[in-house]
């Protein structure tokens, strides 16, 4: 606790606050990529204790926030076929599709379960040989090696009835897809720290130099946080635009070599439909030629499916930085945790559950950290 506890100091938040407040001459308007800081931003109330001329943009950092109805829907196809044991991170469960969710499917007799790492999926397909085991493959770069490690795993072990529904996503992509957005008003991003974590740095410096954005990556920390803004703010007052990071206990310039090798073995890189947002060039990963065999979407022969958007749901504005979650005319009414109308209001790290979740119905009435307690 004394490292986090480091994290939270009062006194350091509140002079990295008086900083960032002292060396901004002019507006800066930042977006913070992944949906953790998105929470952590929101419960702390970092983004009310900046000066007026900062604003923070919540992007679409959730994976679970960007799947697609499309592939929810293919997910709900299988799970409802005879013999097959759907395995999924608990914050799928209750995503709506077009018609329902996986929850409301479990209630009605399908076999999904909740796995905590795709080798959970795995170890189901050896100890139910007659089952279909299907592992739903969500994520960004963080889980995608988990996800490559499980099927090397399964295809060694030669467990042919396991396979996965694939719909992992790349980063660097989606932040040039926001960058080129008609009405975009992200002038620097606070870089997703668990990504670079397994990826490194490298792939955001073309897009720092291309765009003229800074990209510094941070942890998810207050400290964390707040001097990611100030770094993003020194860059934009110096008229400079390049990777920097601050959360280097973390994150290298080349990230794991490991990981990236497994990922490189397992998966190669495809356009990707993102929720919300649209089809996005080169952003996701699809299995290799070598581990075809165990594509769900192939197997169950699902991947035409379409999907439906509920049109009272903003989501996609929201996940593109256009509109803050209390602008839905539907929030924390038609639509809440318990009843929700997209994926940002149910996910752990969707921007929406995160404003229901400390109580941010207006603009501004959230605490600053100098009255929140540590724990």
């Amino acid at each position: 606790m004394k490292l986090i506890d480091e994290y939270r100091d009062r006194r350091v938040v509140q002079g990295l606050v008086r900083a960032i407040a002292d060396e901004s001459t002019r507006s800066h308007v930042l977006m913070e990529v992944c949906g953790g800081q998105t929470h952590a931003i929101v419960r702390y109330g970092l983004d009310e204790m900046l000066p007026a001329g900062v604003e923070l943009l919540h992007g679409p950092g959730c994976p679970v926030c960007v799947t697609p109805v499309s592939v929810i829907d293919r997910a709900h196809a299988i799970a409802s076929e005879p013999n097959v044991v759907f395995c999924s991170f608990g914050d799928m469960l209750r995503v709506p599709g077009s018609e329902s969710d996986l929850l409301t499917l479990k209630a009605h007799g399908r076999d999904i379960r909740v796995v905590y790492s795709p080798l959970d999926a795995v170890a189901l397909a050896a100890r139910l040989p007659d089952k279909k085991v299907v592992f739903f493959a969500i994520g960004f770069e963080t889980t995608a090696p988990a996800t490559a490690a499980a099927v090397r795993l399964a295809k060694a072990r030669g467990l042919s009835n396991f396979s996965l529904l694939v719909a992992h996503v790349l980063v660097p992509p989606m932040l040039s897809a926001i960058l080129d957005t008609a009405g975009n008003r992200v002038e620097a991003f606070l870089g997703p720290g668990h990504v670079c974590t397994i990826m490194g740095t490298r792939e955001y410096t073309p897009i720092a130099t291309r765009y003229g954005v800074p990209i510094v990556v941070t942890g998810f920390e207050p400290v964390d946080l707040l001097a990611g803004i100030l770094a993003c703010i020194r860059q934009r007052e110096r008229g400079e635009a390049k990777v920097e990071v601050p959360y280097a206990r973390a994150v290298t310039e080349v990230g794991s070599v490991e990981a990236k090798k497994t990922l490189a073995d397992v998966f190669e890189v495809c356009d990707r439909p993102w929720r919300g947002i649209g089809w996005i060039p080169k952003s996701g990963y699809r299995l290799a030629y070598e581990y075809r065999a165990f594509d769900a979407e192939h197997i169950f022969g699902v991947a035409g499916l379409g999907g439906r958007e509920d049109p009272e749901c903003i989501s996609g504005r929201v996940l593109r930085g256009l509109a803050k979650p209390y602008e839905c005319p539907a929030f924390g009414k038609r639509c809440t945790p318990e009843r929700p109308l997209g994926a940002t209001m149910v996910s752990s790290e969707g921007a929406c559950a995160a404003y229901a979740a400390y109580g941010r119905a207006t603009p501004k009435h959230a605490l600053p950290i100098a009255k929140v307690d540590h724990a």
